[in-house]
């Protein structure tokens, strides 16, 4: 699944044009890199978002194509 998409359907992001944006700019890395909208997803991947003075990091733990609002925190697991 693409990142854009992971982060709307997860609810880290509310808005996939807002991830796309956020992907573009360069707030968010995966493993380390910063990472295109494009790239795919992975169980295991780790994700480090920046909200301007707050950042947030987390792990995959599952890459679904739609999740239910209660559903989404099981996607991820926050680390500290």
């Amino acid at each position: 699944m693409r990142l854009d998409k992971y982060l709307k359907v997860s609810r880290l992001i509310k808005r996939r044009t807002v991830a796309n944006e956020a992907c573009d700019g360069g707030r968010v890395s995966v493993n380390g890199r910063p990472a295109k909208a494009s790239y795919e997803v992975k169980t295991g991947d780790e994700l480090v978002i920046r909200f301007g003075q707050r950042t947030l990091r987390v792990e995959v733990l599952a890459v679904t194509e739609t999740a239910q609002k209660a559903e989404a925190p099981a996607m991820y697991r926050e680390l500290s």
